[in-house]
């Protein structure tokens, strides 16, 4: 599969070099001499990770993409848990079964088999408890990003900056999109309280700008005004749910400047995205998600929002041998969202069927923070609009501070997502079970 049309441009805002498809196809090639089987991408803001995944892509190889940040240990788990053939650009010494080779990990016995029709392989965005991959065919790739594309109507003259991790499906469909229509795409690594993200968006003509709702939250900080970057007439947001105040403010203020704001709606096991919200309904239809991307479709089956697309994933892996199968979800997605379709149908989520909660568009399992917090005495989780709320038993205002900042580090989040504070007793059912219900009413 290549996304890559020949007039696409990817720079490094910091050096100044740009990607050179000939190193694309060169990567490929290797790839196809290695052995056969999954190659695990640590994935950071640079050109040679993109040549490298690019590469593999084109190469028919399924790829799965990591945090670069992954300490070692937990990197060497992944690998034994789901034996690809190459680990590319691990830069430990490797776990057994692996032999160091031109700074990769390859498989010194057979990998784990793949399925055919496997292009993509990225990992559930939860922060506790044993994340899966989610598989991702190549169909479901090329289709959400033609979607994508076709959505915002991007072309060959758009350019579009990095704000989000290309191991993340938001950060990750930015580039696709932009490299299937022949835009550009700026790697830009110091994010959007520095200056230096500010200049690049100047001095490359930047002319959309993808964020999730903490970025909103920081670009109102920092009284973000559109008019300042003449040549920026976009802003998508996706990653969660934006509060109303800040859709309705920052649609007013793209529009003001001659520009759009468009919310988008979306998962990991729909490649990337779902809905898109036409800006110029915002108005009269803020809260919603808006619309299916071409090709979609939604249906509510018992308050869940259910999606059919070309773009939903094969299934979720836990195992090697989960590679190798096919599609188990035939184009139909539960996605644990509760909501709503309005007469026009627009979409509007209203909560999640499960205890899962989301923190910045990070999920995060509520039962898992729990017991994580246990030693602090009784404790209960709730989650709120992109926000998790806690409940500590007998905690005074200094300790559920330090909490706050405790949990903040255990789920590797901004502590503005977190609201901690102590109670003198956690409601409780008859049943001697906690009333989440009475505590989603304080949120």
């Amino acid at each position: 599969m290549n996304l890559l049309h020949p007039a696409a441009r990817v720079i490094d805002a910091a050096t100044g070099e740009t990607l050179d498809h000939a190193a694309v196809a060169a990567a490929a090639e290797a790839f196809d001499r290695s052995p056969p089987g999954a190659v695990f991408l640590p994935m950071p803001t640079e050109l040679p990770a993109v040549a490298r995944y690019l590469g593999a892509l084109r190469a028919g190889r399924p790829v799965a993409l990591l945090d670069p940040g992954l300490a070692p240990p937990v990197l060497a788990s992944w690998v034994r848990r789901f034996a690809p053939a190459t680990v590319a650009g691990a830069s430990a010494e490797p776990p057994a079964g692996y032999r160091a080779t031109g700074g990769d990990w390859v498989r010194t016995s057979p990998a784990a088999g793949v399925h055919a029709d496997l292009a993509l392989l990225l990992t559930t965005s939860g922060s506790t408890g044993d994340p899966k991959l989610v598989r991702l065919s190549r169909s479901a790739v090329r289709s959400n990003a033609e979607a994508i594309a076709a959505s915002l109507g991007i072309g060959g003259g758009d350019v579009t900056v990095t704000t989000l991790p290309l191991f993340y499906t938001y950060g990750l469909s930015v580039l696709h999109s932009h490299l299937l229509r022949g835009a550009t795409v700026v790697l830009e690594r110091t994010g959007l309280a520095q200056r230096a993200f500010w200049t690049a968006v100047d001095e490359h003509g930047v002319t959309s700008l993808a964020a999730v709702p903490y970025q909103y939250e920081m670009l109102r900080r920092l009284r973000f005004d559109p008019a300042r970057h003449p040549a920026l007439r976009t802003l998508t947001q996706a990653g969660g749910r934006l509060r109303t105040e800040l859709v309705a403010e920052f649609g007013r203020r793209m529009a003001d400047a001659g520009g759009r704001l468009v919310v988008m709606y979306g998962q990991t096991e729909a490649t990337a995205r779902m809905t898109v919200l036409p800006p110029e309904r915002i108005a009269d239809r803020l809260g919603s998600v808006g619309l299916p991307i071409p090709g979609g479709s939604l249906a509510i089956h018992d308050g869940e929002v259910v999606y059919t697309g070309p773009n939903t994933m094969m299934g979720y892996a836990e195992s090697a041998a989960d590679l190798a199968r096919g599609d188990d979800l035939h184009g139909v997605l539960h996605t644990g969202d509760l909501g709503h379709v309005d007469d026009e149908g627009f979409l509007f989520v209203t909560g999640r069927r499960k205890r899962i909660g989301k923190v910045f568009g990070v999920r995060v399992n509520l039962d898992d923070v729990e017991r994580e917090l246990a030693g602090h005495g009784a404790v209960a989780a709730v989650a709120g609009e992109d926000r998790l709320h806690v409940f500590v038993e007998g905690a005074d205002t200094a300790a559920a501070r330090a909490i706050r900042t405790e949990l903040a580090t255990l789920l590797d989040t901004h502590f503005t997502g977190l609201d901690v504070r102590g109670v003198d007793t956690l409601p409780l059912l008859p049943t001697g079970k906690v009333d989440y219900r009475s505590l989603e009413a304080q949120v």
